[in-house]
């Protein structure tokens, strides 16, 4: 559990990634921002990747969660997909800068606690769809001819190319149209 200063830590942290990029997320930068001493940073978490990791921690809960409700959710698979995508669209248009921790597994190829979280909340996504897709398949109503990890991929892969595709171009059209656009097709892929 966090405490009141380390959500405040974290969260300036990811204000920090929106205006300076991940490189300019440093723990001299972080204190400025919030207006207290390095060291009383210090006292809160040891390194600017326990800072990141903390990050990755809130997505992975919340990966967790979502997973929860598509377990319990009563939809056809691809009421869940949308749903499912459309809450992450939602999160990704709030907090922009979640995009440059979440999809920065180039960065932190030697950081192998950040990469190994990473590696945790891909997973996590790709067994969520992966059993969506099989019980749409179960009841015939998501195509049975391709595999649940194949159509999985199809999904995941092209949600986060627009994602970081939208990440790149600094956030230069609407997320949440094009994701809605994007949602469709994947649905016109899957559908029996």
């Amino acid at each position: 559990m966090q405490t009141e200063r380390q959500i405040e830590i974290i969260e300036a942290a990811l204000e920090l990634i929106t205006e300076k990029g991940i490189q300019g997320m440093t723990i001299k930068n972080l204190s400025k921002k919030i207006g207290i001493t390095e060291p009383a940073i210090y006292r809160h978490f040891e390194s600017k990747t326990e800072i990141l990791l903390g990050v990755l921690n809130n997505f992975k809960e919340m990966a967790v969660m979502i997973s929860g409700l598509m377990e319990n959710y009563e939809a056809v698979a691809m009421e869940k997909i949308s749903f499912m995508f459309s809450k992450m669209l939602d999160l990704f248009s709030e907090h922009p800068s979640i995009v440059s921790v979440v999809f920065s597994e180039e960065i932190f190829k030697n950081e192998e606690v950040l990469k190994t979280r990473i590696v945790e909340i891909l997973n996590l996504h790709a067994q969520t769809i992966e059993s969506i897709v099989e019980k749409g398949q179960l009841e015939k109503n998501v195509r049975e001819d391709i595999d649940k990890e194949s159509l999985a991929l199809i999904a995941m892969g092209s949600f986060r190319l627009l994602v970081k595709r939208w990440d790149l171009n600094n956030h230069n059209f609407d997320l949440s149209i094009e994701g809605k656009k994007l949602i469709n097709v994947i649905s016109k892929v899957l559908k029996k």
